[in-house]
């Protein structure tokens, strides 16, 4: 960690516009500090952590409103799925839901669908979008993958978020609050108390809850596909704001893709498609203190999607730019590391994004690895989905 103009800062190199960003932030904050995955995002930087006194930023939560991970152990030998990848990964794909705008195949049902705060004026005509919803994975970096531990053991880790239900609330309470429009502005922050804040902070929770149950039921089907039962969970939000006492103070933390890691409390963090994830544990230590008790929520990007899979002609489909990474690029990587991939574009390849455990180094004092998890399979939407969640 190092101290830049008053924030704490991990990872290395720090990026310019990110730490331009948080500085930005905390001219409204009582805490911010910037995770080693951080890279920028709009108005605050993913990476970020941002604590107010009785104000919350629909900004640093960002569009998609619980957007986290769960990973999952299965009680399946890792050598029924390695003997049998192939197949288990043409089930996952065709079984569930990747892309945007999807709906969910199988009619899911839950007892979020019964909370007053669907009576809100800001979500009252999402609920049936929800329910429609529920389970999908959507598209971007958005996955649902199998791994082994150390171990040998077997776990299925998914990333995704609220899907419509979070971007269309986030751009409601957005809209409502004047925020402008943009990477390089100021955050919009509400004060809890008003009605706009107190309406947001009900709707987040929603959302958060919607999110949460949508990576239980994929985790779930994906056991019950394999016909394995769960034995062990991990599941974290890491784009959410959670009211907390720190240093006395009682604050709401936005966390902006950071990881919640309290003193024994369990994460999963994903690599990119090729790489190792891990399950973490946070520790107590004063670098932890000065994160708020915050770590990484991946690997974090080196490379723009841009950049990556270049510009194409939506409409037509058209190469304007090619990309720097090529598709056989990505599918020799993929087959170095003998992971079964379904999906995906180029602009998720490992590539794209910087190797976790260097990342994860910068936080050593603050967190512990419990177990290293090795791909053996990937699914994820396909090259040219168009990615709406703008964080």
């Amino acid at each position: 960690m190092e101290v830049i103009a008053g924030v704490p800062v991990w990872g290395s190199p720090v990026d310019e516009g990110a730490m331009l960003q948080i500085m930005n932030c905390s001219k409204d904050a009582a805490h911010v500090a910037l995770m080693a995955d951080h890279h920028k995002g709009y108005a605050v930087p993913i990476g970020g952590v941002v604590a107010y006194e009785d104000k919350i930023s629909p900004s640093g939560v960002g569009f998609d409103i619980g957007c986290g991970n769960k990973a999952a152990r299965l009680d399946i030998p890792a050598s029924e799925v390695r003997r049998k990848i192939r197949q288990i990964m043409d089930m996952v794909w065709s079984n569930l839901s990747f892309g945007v705008g999807r709906s969910n195949a199988t009619s899911v049902d839950h007892e979020l669908f019964d909370d007053e705060t669907w009576k809100l004026h800001a979500v009252r005509t999402l609920k049936q979008t929800a329910r429609n919803q529920l389970g999908t994975i959507g598209s971007g970096n958005h996955y649902v993958d199998l791994f082994a531990d150390e171990k040998d053991r077997v776990w299925v880790g998914v990333h995704f978020g609220s899907r419509g239900l979070g971007h269309k609330t986030a751009t409601y309470f957005l809209n409502a609050g004047g925020a402008q429009d943009g990477m390089d502005v100021d955050p919009l922050v509400l004060h809890v108390r008003s009605t706009l804040g107190a309406d947001y902070l009900a709707c987040m929770t929603l959302a958060g809850r919607y999110a949460y149950a949508g990576r239980d039921w994929v985790c779930a089907e994906v056991a019950r596909l394999l016909g394995a039962k769960i034995v062990e969970e991990v599941h974290n939000h890491h784009n959410y704001a959670w009211k907390e006492s720190h240093g006395g103070r009682d604050l709401w933390v936005v966390r902006k893709g950071a990881t919640p890691a309290f003193p024994g409390q369990k994460g999963f963090v994903g690599g990119s498609m090729g790489d190792k994830s891990v399950i973490l544990e946070g520790v107590e230590s004063e670098e932890a203190s000065q994160s708020l008790y915050s770590t990484v929520h991946g690997a974090g990007r080196v490379m723009s999607r841009t950049a990556a899979r270049g510009k194409v002609n939506r409409r037509t489909g058209e190469v304007i730019k090619p990309g720097v990474v090529s598709k056989e690029m990505m599918r020799e990587w993929i087959t170095k590391e003998h992971v079964e991939l379904r999906g995906a574009g180029t602009d998720e390849s490992p590539h794209c994004y910087k190797r976790l455990p260097e990342v994860l180094e910068h936080h050593k004092n603050s967190i512990k690895v419990l177990h290293t998890l090795t791909p053996l399979g990937v699914a994820m939407a396909g090259e040219n989905e168009f990615d709406p969640y703008k964080d």
